[in-house]
This record gives structure tokens, C-alpha cells and sequence, in this order.
């Protein structure tokens, strides 16, 4: 596994996990819990990339979009990797389906506008959503996680997601 595909693992779990960390319990969320969070999350990203692909036609937006694509399916073929290594099922929990639910109600709001309305939505998004991924991997995920190779992956993933934050913060204040 190179260091980017790691990178872009780690991320792609963390990244959901971290936006709804509240839901989860006070000990935090299991290995199993956290494997499930990590790939919803995953998934969601790569949704809203294919919806901005789907309706923007600014060149800077798409290019974004074109990387979230990649680096967040990238990362769910990691986390599957991972998780059939591990011999780990992945748990539904709260988390995940309030990740689920909240980028079903953003995925609708967004469906409803056109040009740079559309455009600065999801960059808009973009830069909250990575910011609460950085932040539940750092308070919640990496501290919760009890497998070692697990543990790493979400470190790596910090460091992928703080560069799609940035990316995205950049993106933002050109719009």
C-alpha cells in the first residue's frame, strides 16, 4: 500500500466519522463502529463529488470534485481491504446514519440550484464538512480507535484530509 493510497484510506474513514461524533457514546466509537462510519462517510464524499460533476461547469469546481472522486473511492477500497483484514464487520450506529441523513438534506438543497449558486454550495460545504472530519478524527476517531494498523490509517488520513481542507478553504475565497 503506497503512502498516498494509505493516506487517502485513512481519510476517507475518518472524514465521516468525525462529523457527527457526537452522536456516539461517551466512550467513543468500537473498531466496528468506526469501519462503518468511515466508509458511509466515504461514500457520501464521493456522491457529492458525482453531483458536482453532474451540474457545475466552472473548470476549478470540477477539478476539485475530479480529486474527491478519486481520493474518497480510493480510500473505500482501502477501508474494505482493511476491514476483510482485520476480520471486522462493520457496525451501523448512530453516527453513520446521521452522516447518511445530513448529506441526503444537503444533497437536496444543493440538487435545487444552478451556476455559481451550486458552485459556492458545495465548495461551501466542502470546506465545513472536512473541517468536522479533521476535527472527529482528531477528538474522537484516532483516540477511539483500539487497532494499531486502524489507529495509523486515521493519522494518515488526517494529514489527506487537512490538504483536501485547504483545498477547498482556497477554492472558497476565489468564489
Amino acid at each position: 500500500m503506497t503512502l498516498k493510497t494509505s493516506l487517502l484510506a485513512a481519510a476517507a474513514a475518518f472524514a465521516v466519522a468525525t462529523v457527527a461524533a457526537p452522536v456516539l457514546a461517551d466512550s467513543g466509537p468500537s473498531d466496528a463502529e468506526i469501519a462503518h462510519i468511515a466508509y458511509t462517510a466515504g461514500a457520501l464524499d464521493v456522491a457529492a463529488a458525482k453531483q458536482a460533476l453532474a451540474k457545475s461547469h466552472n473548470k476549478d469546481v470540477r477539478a476539485f470534485a475530479s480529486v474527491m472522486l478519486r481520493d474518497h473511492e480510493a480510500v473505500n477500497g482501502q477501508a474494505l481491504a482493511l476491514v476483510k483484514k482485520l476480520k471486522v464487520t462493520p457496525a451501523d450506529n448512530a453516527t453513520s446514519q446521521a452522516l447518511s441523513k445530513q448529506a441526503a438534506e444537503t444533497h437536496d438543497k444543493l440538487e435545487k440550484l444552478d451556476g455559481a449558486a451550486f458552485d459556492k454550495g458545495y465548495v461551501d460545504n466542502e470546506v465545513a464538512y472536512h473541517k468536522a472530519v479533521n476535527g472527529a478524527l482528531q477528538s474522537t476517531l484516532i483516540p477511539s480507535a483500539d487497532n494499531g494498523e486502524l489507529k495509523s490509517l486515521l493519522e494518515t488520513g488526517l494529514t489527506l484530509f487537512s490538504e483536501h481542507q485547504a483545498h477547498a478553504e482556497q477554492l472558497a475565497r476565489k468564489m
